[in-house]
């Protein structure tokens, strides 16, 4: 089910909480929508699901326009943060709820049911009450009930959040293979960036309403658009430079060294982006003191004062200088095709 948005707008009384926004997503990609809370992507998420009304704009799935249609009309599923599940029946009952009220036959039902269970690793838990399951087991029932009833497409409000770190992990694996092995066109709504990364097709970053970016993860990650995404996806350092001439060639001054570019006007400020990973030790490199250190498993990520800036720098915990303290002087060097001018709005 191909899905396409048009100049969706939503408004709340004077506030405009979705801006205008559009875009397409292809048949059986799993689109997520990330951003800080308030931003607008779990509001667009219940426009698409008919649970809210639009002010603004067109829902097309295949190329009708469903923006009338009530929910039940849309044929789509969706997995809530809370689970959402009925605490008086047990998981079987759970999972057949919806193919009751469509009123299949029983034999029908069980066939169905029994074929959900076993793809989301429920077997021997059929007849369970919700009270007596962990949380990963009954977010699992959840997207059970989501998917046994055959959705056109399948849509994720922060469904992980109220996991710890293991079973989000976990879940997270297990609902991309589920998409991947249904096809199911999907849009997962969520705030952290892991995740984001770890189960898109592509990436929508939106913040106060309006979309930031889509792109493909990667590209999110190594080209954001503006420093909104680059700040918020990932670590990242940002640097006001001014476009400078020399010799017909246009260039800025990052940490002391020329980087050059085209297609800006002299004179005019830019912003240039370096990842913490593409800062590295170097005698020939410029000099900084280490101010703070943050211990994170595989990597040491250390803030370096050089001037009157403060940089982040990521350094594994296998290299030589892993073992350099707070206070101690270092040089810190990048490669040319590690900068990224930002294209600010």
């Amino acid at each position: 089910m191909k899905i396409k948005l048009e100049n969706i707008c939503k408004t709340y009384e004077s506030t405009q909480v979705v801006k205008d926004v559009s875009m397409e997503i292809e048949d059986g990609e799993i689109m997520v929508l990330l951003g800080p809370s308030g931003c607008g992507k779990t509001t667009l998420l219940r426009m698409i699901a008919g649970l809210i009304s639009r002010t603004q704009g067109r829902i097309l799935f295949n190329d009708v326009d469903v923006s009338s249609f009530p929910p039940q009309k849309r044929n789509t599923a969706m997995v809530f943060q809370n689970y959402a599940l009925f605490p008086h029946l047990n998981v079987e009952e759970n999972i057949s709820f919806g193919l009751k009220v469509r009123k299949l036959p029983t034999s029908k039902i069980n066939e169905m049911v029994a074929k959900i269970i076993k793809s989301v690793e429920l077997e021997g838990l059929e007849k369970r009450k919700i009270q007596e399951l962990s949380g990963g087991q009954r977010q699992r029932v959840a997207l059970a009930r989501a998917l046994v009833i055959k959705p056109d497409i399948l849509l994720f409000d922060e469904p992980l959040s109220n996991l710890d770190e293991k079973l989000r992990v976990s879940m997270r694996q297990s609902i991309k293979k589920l998409q991947r092995e249904l096809g199911i066109t999907s849009i997962y709504v969520t705030h952290d960036q892991e995740e984001a990364m770890s189960i898109a097709d592509r990436i929508t970053v939106m913040n106060k309403g309006e979309i930031q970016q889509c792109a493909s993860p990667n590209e999110i990650y190594r080209n954001p658009k503006n420093s909104f995404v680059a700040s918020f996806v990932g670590q990242a350092n940002l640097f006001n430079c001014q476009v400078q001439s020399d010799s017909d060639k246009k260039y800025i001054n990052v940490l002391n060294k020329k980087i050059n570019i085209e297609n800006d006007i002299i004179g005019e400020t830019v912003t240039a982006m370096i990842r913490p990973e593409h800062l590295h030790i170097d005698k020939d490199g410029i000099e900084g003191v280490i101010d703070f250190k943050e211990e994170l498993g595989l990597i040491t990520r250390c803030q370096i004062k050089i001037g009157d800036m403060n940089i982040s720098l990521d350094e594994l915990n296998a290299s030589e200088h892993h073992t350099l303290g707070v206070g101690e002087k270092i040089f810190v060097s990048f490669g040319e095709n590690d900068v990224v001018i930002l294209k600010e709005q």
